[in-house]
């Protein structure tokens, strides 16, 4: 039986953050049952990309500063790291760092941040596509990694949470390329996302839902108060319970379609215990969804095989450029994959025919001036 607890907190305020966490892992174990007084740990936020804790797209630091509170006590090294989205460079870790609150984490509690941008090549026998990945040096540099998510909806995956996380630990723009060889949802989120997870293997992993994301998530969603957070050893009962309480079932969810199918989790969830709060009463059952998941895929799983690819391709919602929110600074084009936009003086334009909907640019763009629009004729046949 996997052990998921479930706790309500209502703010970001220390005190909160702290009794909240004693509580999780009282309920699933103290952490000394999991890590070892002197051992070398790597905290794993979600730190997508240069934003404000205010702003919901990434771990909020108090939530960072309390689980190294608890590692320093068994004094342990700890370093704070992440491979955020876009380029991995020293100057970008600097700015994400400092905007999301890292950097003052680490000088109050003396623990390190991350500069080293080396990667190593590393093969994951029991891969199912992966075999071999690019891993960022202090994963394979530490004894336990402790991985403290966002819950949050995603463009592509549907939502985000423990096992999405772990795609941080790919370094650099070397996501695009992985995101260029999977494009289908199937490939990458049940396939990809899932051989990274069991590779990385976190020890813990802690969710941040106090104030997670809706809508058109990672990063261009709306922030929208849930009042919990989440822990378990398992990242995937973890996400199966975040999804829950947020009225996701598993077969909307990729990363769980692909947890069932390896047996990592049961489908009706059976196999999970939720301990400290009762689930019922918490579940939102408006939880705004990106508008990429759900009615699309339905529709074209109802398909015949040979117009599968060719119909998913037509109503598959397409990125589009908001012009007059444009500011030209090229990050969406060093994110893409595919290589499917350019720019020039008077806008950035995508080729939609090269376009393999994975949403890089609109997850990264940092002015939220990328939307995600359905076809006409899906709406038509709807």
């Amino acid at each position: 039986m996997k052990l998921v607890s479930l706790r309500k907190c209502d703010n970001y305020k220390y005190e909160n953050i702290k009794n909240c966490v004693e509580d999780m892992l009282k309920d699933i174990g103290c952490i000394e049952k999991y890590i070892k007084p002197n051992s070398k740990v790597l905290i794993k936020p979600n730190l997508l990309m240069k934003k404000t804790p205010e702003e919901a797209t990434t771990t909020h630091p108090m939530v960072v500063k309390v689980i190294c509170e608890k590692l320093l006590k068994l004094n342990c090294e700890v370093i704070i790291g992440d491979s955020p989205g876009g380029p991995y460079t020293i100057n970008a870790l600097k700015g994400i760092y400092k905007s999301s609150g890292m950097e003052a984490v680490a000088n109050e509690l003396n623990v390190k941040l991350n500069y080293d941008i080396s990667d190593v090549k590393v093969e994951n026998e029991d891969a199912h596509a992966l075999k071999y990945m690019d891993i960022i040096t202090p994963i394979t540099k530490v004894d336990h990694i402790v991985n403290i998510c966002k819950l949050k909806t995603h463009g592509m995956a549907t939502f985000t949470g423990g096992v999405k996380n772990l795609y941080g630990c790919i370094a650099g723009l070397k996501k695009a390329e992985i995101h260029y060889r999977f494009p289908t949802e199937e490939l990458f989120c049940e396939d990809v996302l899932l051989d990274i997870c069991s590779y990385v293997k976190p020890t813990l992993t802690i969710m941040d839902g106090v104030v997670g994301m809706e809508g058109d998530g990672p990063s261009a969603g709306i922030p929208r108060h849930i009042g919990v957070m989440l822990a378990s050893t398992s990242p995937y009962a973890l996400d199966g319970v975040a999804c829950k309480l947020i009225n996701l079932s598993v077969d909307e969810v990729p990363t769980l379609r692909g947890s069932v199918k390896r047996n990592y989790i049961k489908k009706d969830l059976s196999d999970i215990q939720i301990l400290g709060e009762d689930i019922k009463p918490l579940i939102i059952k408006d939880f705004k969804i990106p508008k990429t998941s759900k009615d699309f895929r339905l529709l074209a799983s109802s398909l015949p095989k040979f117009l599968h690819e060719p119909i998913t391709k037509l109503i598959t919602p397409k990125p589009i450029i908001r012009d007059k929110d444009c500011v030209k600074c090229g990050k969406c084009i060093q994110a893409c994959p595919a290589k499917a936009m350019n720019i020039n003086k008077e806008k950035v334009t995508i080729n939609l025919d090269e376009c393999i909907r994975c949403y890089c640019c609109h997850e990264l763009c940092p002015k939220k001036a990328v939307d995600i629009k359905r076809n006409f004729i899906f709406k038509l046949m709807k």
